[in-house]
């Protein structure tokens, strides 16, 4: 039993993860995990809800400044703690195992997970502007209980596809990271160049600017629509705060996954310097280039009132604004071009989320809390299993529905604890006084508290105004409890069983 346990822990420390990855590389996850084809697809939703030009540049910035504002928090964090597992590791050292778990848990089943099969659908969404035979409106199973389109199908090939890659090194998953991520930053910051050089329209400048805060919606968006009606409703009082909730559920969504660098901060070269450097410098630039594109949107098109305006920022056809955009500025034959790129900067998003996600599994199975053989490196250093088994369960999220309701889905329980880890700044700031910090939380303690209470009202607004999903992923934490407390017997009868 002695040379058996001599001989497991020999094999656990010669697996390690190595350190690969420079300020680069770190800033390229960052940016790449951000930019899919997110910001060519939400603002279509958001004008539905919100339907005027100054709502919806309010709803961008606010989400700018709230994603840098958590990204210069988790610097201090990222410093702290330099390893891997992330936000995993924050809140189990800033509140308590428990804590921590519900965050693995809810990141498994939710929020990673379901990140990557939204991203995977919306791969499809471009692919079909060019193949039209993988729409979500092409439907090749049908059943009482779930409809499956071709784009769902293709999506699953995607993030297959990229498993396999990210399973055969970090070396592999950061060239693909780098490359794509430098070019869908190109083609972002060209298109908006463009855009303006080219395809400005002083009427439809005007004309979107004319009433930049009366706020309409489209009414078949938010709770009380009765099918009757399919037109633009007028918008007053408090409703105004949940239209704007909304609206900036696409957009912080669109500006998520930045954090995922802490996941393989083990990986970093210098981590408690390039890790928080890349945080920043990968949201800054990122937010930026968004808030110009959607300004961009602006003086391209028009905002749209009824369905029929297919060439609209509001009722682009497939709620693809970005292809409706570049179809303005250039000829048809480029715009396929331009959907094609649209395509290779959702492909390099999903590669950051499925290379960096499996490590929060593996960082859980360390503590005896997850599947043990996620918590295994194979022989390229990276855990295989746990990318497999993420694999699977964002395949069957695939399934489940369409790239809006998954983004539904996934908003609250990601802001949730968003608000819970820079709470935890403040907590080991009392908790841990003696930790030596490298950096410290911009603002401290004004920007993470305003960024705490932002964030809350958000989460408050989606619980009034899109219950149904916020419901279920609050479920879905909860249901982690019982979980967490099984995990937690099974190790302690492993440990009284080897002593």
């Amino acid at each position: 039993m002695t040379e058996q346990v001599i001989s497991n822990e020999t094999t656990n420390s010669t697996q390690q993860f190595k350190p690969r990855l420079g300020l680069l590389d770190a800033t390229m996850i960052v940016a790449g995990s951000m930019v899919g084809s997110g910001i060519f697809i939400v603002s279509s939703y958001m004008v539905q809800d919100v339907g005027s030009a100054g709502w919806l540049i309010f709803s961008w910035v606010l989400t700018a400044l709230m994603t840098v504002a958590a990204a210069l928090s988790f610097v201090e964090l990222s410093a702290l703690f330099p390893k891997a597992g992330g936000t995993y590791v924050y809140l189990k050292e800033a509140y308590n195992p428990l804590i921590g778990f519900l965050y693995g848990w809810s990141f498994f089943t939710v929020i990673q997970t379901g990140m990557i099969a939204a991203v995977g659908v919306s791969f499809s969404k471009f692919a079909a502007f060019i193949f039209p035979s993988l729409s979500e409106s092409n439907i090749i199973f049908h059943s009482p209980l779930i409809n499956i389109s071709a784009a769902q199908i293709f999506g699953i090939i995607q993030i297959i596809f990229l498993s396999f890659i990210n399973t055969r090194g970090i070396v592999t998953g950061k060239i693909v990271q780098d490359v794509l991520t430098i070019i869908k930053l190109l083609m972002l910051f060209g298109l908006i160049v463009f855009g303006f050089a080219i395809a400005f329209n002083k009427d439809v400048w005007h004309a979107n600017w004319q009433h930049p805060f009366e706020m309409f919606r489209h009414s078949s968006r938010l709770p009380g629509y009765d099918g009757t009606k399919n037109f633009w409703t007028h918008v007053t009082g408090f409703a105004v705060f949940g239209a704007v909730a909304a609206a900036m559920v696409g957009a912080i969504l669109t500006s998520d996954s930045w954090y995922n660098i802490t996941f393989i901060a083990g990986e970093v070269k210098n981590p408690k310097r390039n890790v928080g450097l890349s945080l920043f410098l990968g949201t800054l630039i990122v937010t930026t280039l968004y808030c110009l594109c959607n300004v961009m949107y602006l003086a391209v098109l028009p905002l749209g009132h009824s369905p029929s305006d297919t060439r609209s920022i509001g009722f682009a056809a497939e709620n693809r604004v970005g292809v409706a955009a570049a179809l303005q500025i250039f000829s048809a034959k480029s715009a396929l071009v331009i959907a094609f790129l649209i395509m290779l900067s959702n492909f390099g998003c999903n590669n950051g989320l499925i290379l960096s996600g499996a490590r929060v599994y593996y960082a859980m199975a360390k503590d005896g809390l997850f599947f043990k053989n996620t918590g295994t490196l194979n022989k390229a250093s990276v855990p295989a299993n746990g990318i497999w088994l993420q694999c699977f369960v964002a395949s069957l999220l695939c399934l489940s529905g369409k790239y809006g309701d998954l983004l539904d889905y996934i908003s609250f329980v990601v802001m949730l604890f968003y608000v819970i880890t820079i709470g935890g700044v403040i907590i080991l700031r009392k908790k841990r006084p003696e930790l030596e910090r490298p950096y410290k939380a911009f603002g401290y303690p004004l920007v993470p508290i305003v960024y705490m209470i932002l964030a809350s009202a958000f989460c408050i607004s989606l619980i009034i105004y899109r219950p149904d999903f916020t419901i279920r992923g609050l479920l879905i934490v909860l249901a982690g409890i019982p979980v967490y407390y099984f995990a937690l017997s099974s190790k302690n009868k492993k440990l009284n069983t080897v002593v």
